[in-house]
C-alpha cells in the first residue's frame, strides 16, 4: 500500500463522547431501554443503537462496544455526541432507579478514531461484516456497525492512537464525503430531536433497530410503523447543482414545500423529503429545488428500492 489516494486514512473525531456503564446490572438495564439487541455486545461484537421517547421519537443514536479498562471487568461504552453527553447521562440516569448500574462520561479518558479506504477491516484484523470487534489494549476496535463501507472505528485511551504505519492522516471533509455519498445520517445534524422517527431515516436499514428483541422505550410505535408502512418522509443522500444551501433549507417542488435540507458538504447533502412529491418529481421530471440550487434525490445501494408508503399524501 503507498501513501497515495488509495492509502487508508485515519482520523480523530473530537466531536465524539464516551459514556461507560458499569455494575452488575448494566447489560439488563440497556437492554431494556434501546432499540438493539445488547446481547450481541461483546469482545467480538459492536452494535449501533438509538435512546428514544416513548412516542418512539429520536433523542440519541450511539455505538455500543466493550472496552476493558486496565485492571477492571470489561464494561460497555457508548460512542455518542460529545456535545450532548451530558444529556444522554441525564436520561439514562433518570431510568436506573435502584439498578447497581454506574453511569460516567469517559470523554477524558477516551477518544474515538476512525480508520477509512481499502481494506481497511483486514488491514486492522477485523472481518469486513458491520460491528465485526476486536479488543486492544484499554480499547475496542470494530468495523462500524451501520455500514462497512464507513470504515473502521477505534475506542483508545487519550493520547493513543491507530498503528497504521502506511496510512495518512485523513481530511474530516473526505469522511463527511464519504457518509454523505452513502446517505448516512450523523445524529442530531440530520435526526431533529424529539420529531424524526428512526424510520425515517432508514436507521433500521442501518442496523439499529432488532424487532425481534422485545420491549424497549419507543418499541410500540416503531414495530408499528414498520409493519404497517406508514412512513409520509424519508431522508435522502441528494446531489447538489449549485450552491450548497444551509442546514434547514426548505426544498420546494414548484411552489410545494417537498422538505428540508440538513447536513451537507460540497455537491452532497442529506435531506428529508415528502416521499409522495419525490414519487411525483421522479415521474414527471420536475426538479426540487433548494435556493438557487437543484437537489436530485439518490437511493444509496442500502436502502430498500420499495417504498410503500411514496405514494402518501
Amino acid at each position: 500500500m503507498d501513501g497515495g489516494n488509495h492509502a487508508i486514512r485515519t482520523l480523530s473525531l473530537p466531536d465524539r463522547g464516551l459514556v461507560g456503564l458499569g455494575g452488575g446490572d448494566a447489560r439488563t438495564f440497556l437492554q431494556n431501554l434501546v432499540s438493539n439487541d445488547v446481547r450481541r455486545v461483546g469482545s467480538s461484537q459492536a452494535i449501533y443503537s438509538l435512546l428514544l421517547t416513548p412516542q418512539g421519537k429520536f433523542l440519541h443514536d450511539f455505538f455500543i462496544a466493550e472496552v476493558a479498562a486496565e485492571g477492571a471487568a470489561p464494561g460497555l461504552v457508548l460512542d455518542c455526541e460529545r456535545d450532548r453527553v451530558d444529556d444522554l447521562i441525564r436520561r439514562l440516569t433518570f431510568y436506573r432507579l435502584r439498578a447497581d448500574v454506574a453511569i460516567n462520561d469517559l470523554s477524558d479518558r477516551f477518544a474515538v478514531h476512525v480508520a477509512f479506504g481499502p481494506d481497511d477491516a483486514a488491514t486492522l484484523n477485523l472481518e469486513p461484516a458491520p460491528g465485526a470487534a476486536r479488543t486492544e489494549a484499554n480499547g475496542a476496535v470494530f468495523v462500524d456497525p451501520r455500514l462497512s463501507d464507513l470504515g473502521v472505528r477505534a475506542i483508545l485511551p487519550v493520547g493513543r492512537s491507530l498503528d497504521l504505519p502506511l496510512a495518512r492522516h485523513g481530511d474530516r471533509d473526505d469522511y463527511e464525503l464519504l457518509r454523505l455519498n452513502l446517505g448516512v445520517p450523523d445524529g442530531s445534524r440530520d435526526l431533529e430531536i424529539e420529531r424524526t422517527f428512526p424510520l425515517e431515516a432508514s436507521l433500521d436499514q442501518l442496523h439499529a433497530i432488532d424487532y425481534r428483541k422485545g420491549c424497549y422505550i419507543g418499541q410500540e410505535l416503531t414495530a408499528r410503523t414498520h409493519y404497517r408502512a406508514t412512513l409520509r418522509n424519508r431522508l435522502f443522500p441528494v446531489a447538489v447543482d449549485g450552491p450548497l444551501p444551509p442546514a434547514g433549507a426548505q426544498v420546494l417542488l414548484d411552489e410545494r414545500i417537498a422538505g428540508e435540507v440538513r447536513s451537507g458538504s460540497g455537491d452532497r447533502a442529506l435531506a428529508m423529503l415528502r416521499l409522495a412529491l419525490v414519487d411525483e418529481s421522479t415521474r414527471s421530471g420536475a426538479r426540487l429545488t433548494a435556493g438557487n440550487a437543484m437537489l436530485v434525490p439518490i437511493r444509496p445501494e442500502w436502502m430498500a428500492t420499495a417504498d410503500p408508503a411514496a405514494t402518501s399524501q
